[in-house]
């Protein structure tokens, strides 16, 4: 599945509900994307379960330079996904991605939102 706006990524091994099916696909050896559900939608199935899907109020920006451009992409959400992780959390939202030149060498930005599931409504982080 390719990376685009919208995409969710959660970290392998994050405790979920029972009630909650995720289809997913390995990102990394660490992460996968999920393929079924919507942020939203999942969000929905949290609530229901009791569960707290965590919206972390700094944005992510990275970047990173190239003329591969599925290496590029990877390198810069790669570097949001560790963002993600310096900040304890378990899952991140890929929120915006531009392409764009400087002197000729291309880049992508990439933003995303961090995020955490957990059981209860206090955060604890991983």
């Amino acid at each position: 599945m390719p990376i685009t706006i919208g995409t969710f990524l959660i970290a392998n091994g994050t405790l979920l509900p029972d009630s909650i099916h995720l289809e997913s696909q390995p990102y990394s050896k660490t992460w996968a994307s999920i393929d079924n559900l919507s942020r939203t939608q999942i969000e929905g199935q949290l609530d229901k379960a009791g569960w707290t899907l965590f919206f972390m109020a700094r944005q992510i920006k990275t970047s990173a330079f190239g003329f591969d451009e599925g290496k590029r992409l990877r390198t810069a959400v790669n570097r949001a996904i560790d963002g993600v992780q310096s900040m304890h959390c378990n899952c991140v939202e890929i929120t915006g991605i531009t392409r764009k030149s400087f002197l000729g060498l291309p880049y992508v930005s990439v933003s995303a939102q961090s995020r955490h599931i957990q059981s209860d409504n206090q955060f604890r982080g991983n």
